[in-house]
């Protein structure tokens, strides 16, 4: 009978030295991706939100129509203004600064789950976070801007969130899923978020 011994393999520690330089690289590669933000701005449409970068090789014709319906369902952090609102900030600004005309830039929000919390009016939302809803500027300036903004009735029912209590021009519909079904038949795509 042969005595096989089973070979071990070494076990590897990284140095520290290494850990170090992987760290390093690691955080020198995020900062540059971030180095260009700089270049991201508000307006030319709605100032104070949307900020983004011009693109020279944007390919959108300029009499394109975009009917888009953004469905939010995440809440923003606490007193925090809810940054999947401010995407369409950014989508007006972007498309403005590239040449499509205001009017042919139609925007529906559809919002359900936590994410109306973000809808709720200052009084309302004084109560749950002790501060004013940094929402309400930016939801009231998206409806200066033909917006709709479109609460689910069902997510309104289930936090007990009366019509009153929403910041003032939100609309309620039966469900996020029959305000979805309404805007496609109006040729509306909804953004992929």
């Amino acid at each position: 009978m042969q005595n096989h011994k089973k070979h071990k393999k070494p076990f590897y520690r990284p140095s520290t030295l290494g850990l170090t330089l992987c760290f390093l690289t690691f955080i020198f590669s995020i900062s540059s991706v971030y180095a260009d933000m700089s270049e991201f701005v508000d307006g030319p449409q709605i100032k104070g939100f949307g900020k983004h970068a011009p693109v020279k090789t944007a390919t959108v014709a300029k009499d394109t129509i975009m009917k888009v319906a953004f469905d939010v369902g995440a809440p923003a952090k606490k007193g925090a203004i809810n940054r999947r609102f401010d995407s369409l900030a950014r989508f007006i600004n972007m498309h403005v600064a590239s040449g499509l005309k205001t009017e042919n830039i139609q925007l529906a929000l559809v919002v359900h789950g936590k994410a109306s919390l973000d809808l709720l009016d200052n009084p309302t939302y004084q109560k749950a976070h002790q501060t004013d809803n940094p929402n309400k500027a930016l939801l009231q300036v998206l409806m200066q801007n033909n917006v709709q903004i479109i609460l689910c009735g069902q997510t309104a029912a289930a936090y007990d969130i009366a019509h009153e209590q929403l910041v003032k021009g939100v609309k309620t519909e039966l469900s996020a899923m029959t305000a979805h079904a309404l805007l496609q038949q109006q040729g509306y795509s909804v953004n992929p978020f």
